[in-house]
């Protein structure tokens, strides 16, 4: 039996590995994180509170509670937590316990989502073209050089951070600067060229270069994304598996381009253009979809598969290593409501309609 101890607790994105661990059966499964209040709620077997990654306290607080419970891995699912963790990788390790990341140059690569959009451009993949907004002339530069047929641009921070953070599509240059002055965002926001809203993301690990898995999903609507003045809330409501050809080239490319030997978990998020091509937006590194449990519950158990192969290096028996799910599986999500898979026709059979 290991002992894994999963950050983040009680949140979506950790619940989801959580639940996935347990459901594969045979080891211990601890938690820790931030928010008192979501950690209660976490189906990890024993939960600590831990501070926020950025604060002073944190390093100290997290060896020893690895000094304590001495798990065999730690795996951390906040891009913040993750970077700060990262750079902390010899302390973590000389516990004993075991990490399974990409070195932290592609870590902080990846988080830092103009440094991301760089490498994918330097290495030839397809991608809106970005402008970083350093002050009042580059805003205006990218409304006059961006601007679709509508002159809207979409406006986004590069920093750390997930769910869209900081996001708004618009062709307002009013509000753009506004919207950036509200975020002190001068020097940290970027300016990119429209995209569709039809999007399909591609969750892989790969170990010391080698891609052991991967599988694809597109989405169908973002949960409360009618709350939200970008359309993006970065909860998926609808997720549909599918094997898209192109997605999955450019999807390895995008990987390559931050790592020319990709290892841990690798998330691709891409956005379609007008012509249909999958455009990457960005890495989510060393970390699993919040929507992961989705794949599991389908028989794809990725953090099992991610576990052996940090533990082990044991690698899954798969006949298709790249989107061995069947197409057109749905997994349906709300807030406060058990989620549900299922296809098209099942959920067809369940509704009357007048």
């Amino acid at each position: 039996m290991a002992k894994i101890l999963i950050a983040g607790a009680g949140g979506a994105p950790s619940e989801g590995v959580i639940q996935s661990l347990l459901k594969a059966g045979g080891d211990e499964v601890i938690g820790m994180g931030s928010e008192p209040s979501d950690l209660v709620l976490s189906a990890a077997q024993r939960k600590y509170y831990m501070p926020y990654a950025n604060t002073p306290e944190y390093r100290d607080c997290l060896l020893n509670l690895l000094k304590q419970e001495q798990p065999d891995l730690v795996h951390f699912q906040n891009d913040l937590e993750i970077w700060h963790a990262s750079l902390l990788r010899d302390d973590i390790l000389a516990t004993g316990t075991k990490l399974f990341m990409p070195e932290h140059a592609v870590i902080d690569t990846c988080v830092h989502k103009h440094k991301s959009y760089q490498a994918f451009l330097q290495a030839g993949v397809p991608v809106p073209r970005n402008i970083a907004i350093d002050n009042e002339e580059d805003l205006r530069r990218a409304f006059a050089e961006l601007g679709d047929a509508n002159g809207k641009i979409w406006l986004r921070a590069a920093s750390i951070g997930g769910g869209g953070k900081g996001s708004i599509p618009t062709a307002d240059y009013a509000l753009a600067k506004a919207w950036i002055d509200h975020y002190r965002g001068w020097g940290d926001f970027v300016a990119a060229q429209m995209l569709t809203p039809d999007t399909i993301t591609w969750l892989s690990i790969w170990y010391h270069g080698e891609l052991i898995v991967a599988q694809s999903r597109e989405r169908r609507g973002w949960t409360h994304g009618n709350r939200s003045i970008s359309g993006v809330t970065g909860v998926t409501k609808v997720g549909v598996t599918c094997d898209k050809p192109q997605a999955t080239e450019i999807a390895i490319a995008a990987c390559k381009a931050v790592s020319p030997k990709p290892h841990g978990i690798f998330g691709v998020d891409m956005a379609y253009d007008s012509a249909g091509v999958p455009n990457p937006t960005e890495i989510n590194i060393s970390r699993f979809f919040t929507t992961v449990r989705f794949f599991t519950e389908a028989g794809l158990n990725l953090p099992a598969i991610f576990k052996d192969l940090g533990l082990y290096g044991s690698r899954p028996q798969l006949a298709r290593p790249i989107n061995p799910l069947p197409n057109d599986l749905l997994w349906l999500r709300g807030m406060d409501v058990v989620p549900r898979l299922m296809t098209a026709a099942q959920m067809q059979q369940e509704i009357i309609f007048p």
